[in-house]
């Protein structure tokens, strides 16, 4: 009897220690995942900066569209992941969604030179994938129907 409760009580232990390592663990992702975003933020401010030559004030707009959205796109995909949705359409419909919002943000306090040249340096290249995956799911929905 004092072995059997010996055993239940090593295993509570064992079991008590991976849920607090388990925990600890998911704080550390969702902490680099924060430091990765922001980082990254960053560093397309920083090129978008030097790409278009922008002003003091379009840099806090870049700034403040893509912490907006990317956090909005990345807590969207944290809930889908949550939800255990495996369908990976849904998680590049839902990227794509935020890149357009992200976008058309862009369009309304770019000048027509910063815009066109960022459209140039890769937007339309991004843009034309968004709809040919569009197109795409258009036409699978169809063949379902």
């Amino acid at each position: 009897m004092n072995f059997y409760r010996l055993i239940h009580l090593a295993l509570a232990l064992f079991l008590s220690i991976f849920a607090g390592w388990s925990q600890n663990n998911q704080q550390d992702t969702a902490e680099q995942r924060e430091k990765q975003l922001l980082e990254s933020i960053d560093k397309e401010t920083a090129r978008l900066r030097n790409l278009l030559d922008l002003e003091y004030w379009q840099e806090f707009y870049v700034d403040s569209t893509l912490t907006h959205d990317l956090h909005a796109r990345m807590d969207e995909l944290l809930q889908m992941q949550q939800a255990k949705v495996e369908n990976t359409d849904l998680y590049q419909t839902i990227s794509d969604k935020w890149m357009e919002q992200i976008d058309r943000s862009y369009k309304s306090f770019f000048t027509e030179e910063q815009w066109n040249k960022y459209w140039k340096a890769g937007g339309q290249r991004a843009q034309k994938e968004r709809d040919k995956r569009k197109e795409k799911a258009a036409k699978a929905s169809e063949k379902k129907k």
